[in-house]
């Protein structure tokens, strides 16, 4: 028995304009009338977006203007649940597509509106609208200075009366200043405004990327310390056979592991630290170990002066002492009389003084 061919597959591969490929994917482009949504290639194709996230940003864009988009209500309409439509969701928040701004009603409630940006990088760059330049565009210098002759040559079917509206035109200048104050107020409008709300918290593709950091070196590369380091990064093939490393990145892995072996890490712990939870596919190992090393470097072991408990600061007690006239007890260094008899004393002696 033949296989059935679908006639109507054959014939829109037909109409596929081109050669056809002998593999991969065959578009059959059939232009929608109703019910679509745009959705851009920056979306669709994102690198750094997982496919659910996709899938939830263009569900999003499909739905109208004011439907809830909670995680609750999108895991109702999707086949995902909650904690997959909240970690996409997060995922389009980080990247700039989706922002919740906190908004003040006229009434003094304050509420949470979500936003969702069709395309968050446009917004660092808004385009200023293009009719203001229009109406500079039609009178020009060169018009007025063309002859009656020669104008009715360019446009032999016009009628002459048009010909005579450039001397009116030429002779009041006010069209010229119109398209500087015209221009010049969209500006701060449009940056002003959006930009805040979809301001993407990650940067550009286009921005400057810090530097790596530098793959950390011992005090001192001893031969003791260059020897079990080489020894240790050979010996990983043995244990993971990915780390079948050649002998340049030997060379340039092995001050990394030094400084690390300085630092009195033990060989056992520096193999596992380094062959453990690793991506699958594999692609560079050498990159990988430099990574690890750089990013997850111990510090050094603290000496026993730095593990000693700081010493308290001593603190010297007043004694007590007995008021030699009262009896009372007081704080001094040195034995004597209280405030009260000090006082009275001083007084009784000037009034002794005034006596006499």
């Amino acid at each position: 028995m033949d296989t059935q061919k679908n006639t109507a597959l054959t014939r829109a591969l037909a109409e596929v304009p081109g050669p056809l490929p002998t593999s991969g994917v065959i578009h059959i482009a059939i232009p929608h009338t109703d019910r679509f949504t745009v959705v851009g290639n920056h979306l669709a194709q994102h690198p750094d977006l997982s496919c659910t996230a996709v899938g939830i940003a263009v569900r999003i864009q499909s739905l109208p203007q004011g439907i809830q988009i909670g995680i609750k209500a999108l895991a109702a309409r999707c086949r995902e649940g909650e904690k997959r439509v909240a970690a996409a969701l997060r995922e389009l928040e980080a990247f700039g597509y989706l922002q919740r701004v906190r908004d003040r009603l006229p009434s003094g409630r304050v509420i949470t509106r979500t936003v969702f940006c069709n395309q968050p990088t446009a917004l660092l760059h808004p385009r200023r609208p293009a009719a203001p330049q229009h109406p500079a565009a039609p009178p020009r210098q060169p018009v007025p200075a063309q002859a009656p002759a020669q104008a009715a040559a360019d446009v032999p079917t016009s009628a002459p009366a048009p010909f005579s509206l450039p001397e009116p035109v030429v002779s009041a200048p006010p069209p010229v200043p119109p398209p500087p104050s015209v221009a010049s107020p969209p500006a701060p409008h449009f940056s002003a405004a959006p930009a805040p709300l979809f301001a993407p918290l990650v940067p550009p593709p286009t921005a400057p990327k810090p530097p790596p950091a530098p793959l950390p070196r011992p005090d001192e590369l001893t031969p003791e310390l260059d020897r079990a380091a080489t020894a240790l990064l050979s010996d990983l093939r043995r244990h993971t056979p990915q780390f079948t490393l050649s002998e340049t990145d030997i060379r340039q892995l092995t001050p990394g592991v030094a400084a690390w072996l300085e630092r009195a890490a033990h060989p056992d712990a520096v193999r596992h630290i380094l062959t453990t939870d690793l991506p699958h596919p594999l692609r560079h190992p050498a990159k990988l170990l430099k990574h690890r090393l750089t990013a997850l470097l111990p510090p050094p072991l603290p000496g026993s002066h730095d593990l000693t408990a700081p010493a308290r600061p001593r603190i010297t007690a007043t004694p007590f002492q007995t008021c030699d006239d009262c009896d009372r007890a007081f704080r001094s260094p040195t034995p004597g009389h209280c405030r009260d008899c000090r006082e009275h004393r001083e007084h009784r002696s000037e009034d002794v003084r005034t006596a006499a």
